[in-house]
């Protein structure tokens, strides 16, 4: 972005103590309708989609100047989280031209590269809203969510991904008065990885010991991560997919530090489960249930419906069951079974599919320590925001989706093997270089009663 000198910029100063909204580029949420459906019919809602405020321009409150630039902070302007709230804005966004991201009626696009006037932008994140300031949230117990996908143009080691996270609806702006930006500029984002990369979390800029990523251009790591439940419909790229809840032992988004954090050695330590419960069809022992040419054809649009099935059939009830559905060419088909020695034959997601696999994987049982299902139910329960996005990874090239992961164990090992892809790809400069028109396509979002949206 082009800049004003810091001499100017300093001399300009707000002084109000808040995240700001900029005012330089008009933010103008592309339309996405969607459905909610019952054994009446389905009805058509009118919605919206917002880009994730990470990857917005952050500039001083005063002109154009950057307040972030590259992977790293201005620290003349941020010298503490608040202080560099209330002196820089995140400003609107240009959804194509800058971002590679085009909605149509029913349907959003996500580019992986695009080349900007002022900059080249990798990957994004959307969410989907209800108005201009509020994110649609949905409360998922004793229902189902179904949605197309195209995917047919993601190689290895990239990662479509389709999820929801228990975000506060207007991203934050009400707990936190430091926030005035809100949803309608996609603030408040979490997950179960508790990310240290958010560059605002709870109305505070994230400054506080950041240490620029040595790997990734555009990204860094703050002191403080935000952690929340979390629900992975669809993390997938042509040669893999994989379904997995994620638990946590606190609700709602919420600031960590330290242990609670869970990073590096203290990985099992933290609020949340990191690993999750997946469910990977190759993983699980079919290797030809789901790729290329395979019994669900990736070369092609797949209708993906996750149910989640309650106790009692009712939405009080507790969680038992995360089952998946497919429907391609005209094709209900039901999801792959497990063929793991020492487990019995799963095709779905429950507490006892979850206990055996981490056995029969030597795995951590983190998804059972912090609650299993009851606990992911609870969260569907207080309601989740469906996040969209298309990136690529800096930490494990995505092998632990779609290749051997990890690297140290044997891949004859149960558990080991995730995807067809080879253990040196994936790498992000390769990725970018090469793929650079890789795009997914997700449409005709459905939500309702069990049954209906198929």
């Amino acid at each position: 972005m082009f800049s004003l000198t810091a001499l100017t910029a300093l001399s300009l100063l707000t002084s109000a103590r808040a995240q700001q909204v900029g005012t330089l580029q008009a933010e103008s949420h592309p339309s996405l309708s969607y459905q909610t459906c019952t054994s009446s019919g389905c009805t058509t809602q009118s919605g919206e989609i917002v880009l994730d405020s990470n990857w917005r321009w952050t500039h001083q409150t005063n002109g154009s100047t950057n307040c972030y630039d590259g992977n790293e902070w201005d620290t003349a302007v941020c010298t503490d989280g608040e202080t560099c709230a209330s002196s820089c804005a995140i400003d609107g966004a240009d959804y194509e031209g800058t971002y590679g991201i085009s909605a149509s009626g029913t349907g959003v696009t996500l580019t992986f590269v695009t080349e900007g006037q002022y900059s080249t932008n990798i990957g994004s994140r959307v969410y989907l809203m209800d108005s201009e300031d509020s994110y649609a949230v949905f409360q998922l117990k004793n229902q189902e969510f179904t949605f197309d996908v195209d995917m047919s143009n993601l190689p290895c080691g990239l990662n479509g991904a389709v999820y929801f996270v228990e975000m506060e609806a207007d991203g934050g702006m009400g707990a936190y008065s430091g926030n005035k930006a809100g949803a309608k500029y996609g603030t408040g984002y979490c997950d179960a990885q508790c990310p240290h990369d958010i560059k605002f979390i709870n109305g505070e800029a994230n400054v506080e010991d950041w240490t620029p990523s040595p790997n990734d251009t555009n990204a860094g790591s703050g002191r403080y991560g935000t952690c929340c439940n979390e629900m992975d419909i669809w993390e997938a790229n042509s040669q893999a997919t994989a379904v997995t809840p994620h638990t946590c032992t606190v609700a709602g988004q919420t600031r960590c530090e330290g242990t609670d954090c869970g990073d590096g050695d203290e990985r099992y330590d933290g609020v949340c489960d990191k690993d999750g419960c997946d469910f990977n069809s190759w993983r699980m022992g079919d290797e030809t249930f789901i790729g290329e040419g395979m019994t669900i054809d990736t070369t092609q649009t797949i209708t993906v419906v996750t149910q989640f099935i309650t106790s009692d059939g009712t939405a009080s009830g507790d969680l038992s069951e995360i089952r998946r559905i497919y429907v391609q060419n005209g094709q209900t088909i039901q999801n792959s079974v497990t063929a793991i020695e020492g487990m019995d034959e799963f095709d779905s997601i429950t507490d006892e599919f979850c206990a055996q696999q981490k056995a029969a994987f030597s795995d951590e049982t983190s998804f059972a320590d912090r609650g299993g299902m009851s606990r992911m139910g609870e969260s569907l329960e207080n309601g989740m925001v469906l996040v969209m996005s298309l990136w690529d990874d800096h930490a494990a090239n995505m092998l632990w989706l779609d290749s051997d992961y990890p690297l140290d164990r044997d891949a004859s090992q149960p558990g080991v093997s995730r995807g067809p892809c080879s253990t040196d790809s994936g790498v992000p400069s390769d990725v970018e270089s090469d793929s650079p028109g890789a795009s997914v396509t997700y449409s005709n979002l459905r939500f309702g009663d069990l049954d209906t949206t198929y």
